[in-house]
């Protein structure tokens, strides 16, 4: 009885089985549904957006020629100066000390310069009247030159004394904006040492830190729109003015300025801003996100073969990622048949129906 049961169960099984199989190849038959683009060359334009701030064509790091501490400050930051104000001095006891010693110094070889030069006059006088020896003529003419040589370098200490006590006194060396501020009063500086940044009056750049391969991958524009992240209504053709021959290691990037020229008084100093520069059209493949696949990690697309209907991966190589959209620059011909939708859910071989072609 058992047995039997056994026997009724398997037999009933291989009809269901017998029963599925048909309707199971007929589902497999059934095309995919997808979309397909023709490839095909089209003119490709594409731009770049930057950001960046607005500095003045000549800037100077100014400092003072000695040490000393600060003793005051006559200006702040957005200041605007002419040339030759007063921006800063440091105390100046020790150079006008070091002026009094100098001073001291010049009169004592002075003194010593005059009683040499009377001694020579003498010493030639009895030499022609054979009163004294050449010798000792000799050795006047020789304290002669020394006082000489002692005066002569007082009195360049003497003018080096004076200088560095000017010195003390930080002066601007043009008309501008005071930009940036690194000392305070009573702060002991070093000579060299960066007291403030003068943006001088004038033309005025762009300045953008843009990565390396937005400006080496195609030819640009030789202008850029420029215009002020708070007001994008206004842009100015600015032409690209200089381009860094170097890489910025720490961040990577490249400097470019672009001329202001006599837009300047629209763009103040420090202001942010964007700058949008386009490459030059080229012919390229472009073809949607929804047309990406991928093989053994790298880019690939479903191409479909004319004759069989059937699907297969190509490997391709990307030139630009967009919103939306890619550019291939190699591994497809004209003409070949790409899957634009429903490449998701496709194997290789498989079978597929071209929505609104195929139906027609």
């Amino acid at each position: 009885m058992k047995v039997a049961k056994n026997i009724l169960g398997a037999s009933a099984a291989a009809l269901l089985l017998a029963a599925c199989s048909p309707q199971e190849e007929e589902a497999k038959t059934i095309p995919q549904l997808v979309g397909a683009q023709e490839v095909a060359s089209a003119t490709y334009t594409t731009s770049a957006t930057l950001s960046g701030e607005v500095k003045a064509r000549v800037a100077s790091e100014l400092s003072f020629r000695v040490a000393g501490r600060i003793a005051e400050r006559t200006v702040n930051v957005g200041d605007h100066v002419k040339a030759g104000d007063l921006l800063a001095r440091i105390d100046p006891k020790e150079q006008r000390a070091d002026v009094a010693v100098a001073k001291a110094t010049v009169q004592s070889a002075e003194a010593q310069y005059r009683q040499a030069s009377l001694s020579l006059e003498r010493q030639k006088s009895l030499l022609a009247s054979k009163v004294s020896t050449q010798e000792t003529y000799d050795n006047a003419e020789e304290t002669y030159r020394t006082a000489k040589a002692a005066l002569d370098v007082a009195r360049t200490g003497l003018a080096t004394a004076v200088d560095a006590l000017t010195y003390t006194e930080l002066h601007a060396d043009g008309d501008g904006v005071i930009t940036a501020r690194n000392a305070e009063v009573g702060q002991v500086v070093q000579a060299a040492e960066s007291i403030f940044t003068l943006a001088h009056d004038g033309p005025r750049d762009a300045v953008f830190d843009v990565f390396e391969g937005l400006l080496l991958r195609n030819e640009r524009d030789s202008k850029i729109g420029v215009s002020l992240l708070s007001d994008r209504t206004r842009v100015i053709a600015a032409p690209v003015r200089e381009v860094a021959p170097t890489i910025n290691a720490a961040t990577g990037t490249i400097r470019l300025k672009a001329d202001l020229a006599d837009k300047s008084d629209s763009m103040p100093l420090g202001a942010a801003v964007s700058g949008v520069f386009s490459y030059t059209p080229r012919e390229l493949i472009v073809l949607p996100w929804s047309a990406m696949a991928s093989v053994g990690g790298e880019p690939a697309v479903w191409l479909i073969d004319p004759g069989t209907k059937t699907v297969s991966l190509r490997k391709v190589e990307v030139g630009d990622y967009e919103t939306e959209r890619f550019t291939v620059t190699g591994g497809l011909r004209p003409k070949d048949l790409v899957v634009t939708d429903g490449a998701k859910l496709l194997a290789p071989g498989e079978a597929v129906s071209i929505i609104g072609k195929d139906a027609q």
